[in-house]
């Protein structure tokens, strides 16, 4: 089983939609009535993909903090720093509508409250960002994303454990 926070390239997610293959439309009908289903789909999907299964790498990119019995406990503003540090592209869990997450709206994604998340594809000035749309396609990496990519280039040259982790069969 793997984890239902996921980083899918883009080649990934056409596979899926665009139906080149049979793969993905018969591991849905198969996992739609299973429990964890999301945390399963992908990991399987790519693990049974020829085109794929040589570029998942085995983590869920998310940070987490634990108790003293090794149980994951609620992430708080405490926390909020260790979280960034860390460089993961998810965490969890979180109490609902606990502070931090606004917190994280604020300081990491720069969102405004009832707003979408700000990015190149937002052109309007500074007040109301997103009121002009540009280009989708046009990605500028943040700090953020120099984190994450600072995380998985550790995670590539772990002790060379790399490939004997992932789901490739000889």
């Amino acid at each position: 089983m793997g984890s239902s926070s996921a980083v899918l390239s883009r080649e990934v997610v056409e596979f899926c939609i665009l139906g080149t293959d049979n793969l993905p439309r018969t591991l849905l009908m198969y996992l739609s009535n299973m429990p964890s289903s999301a945390s399963v789909y992908f990991p399987t999907l790519i693990c049974n993909s020829q085109q794929f299964n040589r570029t998942i790498i085995n983590h869920s990119l998310q940070f987490a903090s634990f108790d003293t019995k090794q149980r994951p406990r609620n992430l708080k503003s405490e926390d909020f720093h260790n979280m960034v540090r860390s460089g993961a592209a998810f965490a969890s869990p979180f109490l609902r509508d606990d502070p931090v997450l606004d917190r994280i709206d604020r300081e990491i994604l720069s969102r405004s409250p009832g707003k979408p998340v700000p990015g190149g594809w937002c052109l309007g000035d500074s007040n109301n960002t997103c009121d002009v749309w540009g280009n989708a396609d046009i990605l500028r990496p943040g700090p953020g994303a120099r984190r994450l990519e600072k995380f998985v280039v550790n995670l590539l040259s772990a002790n060379g454990t790399f490939r004997s982790r992932q789901c490739i069969e000889e």
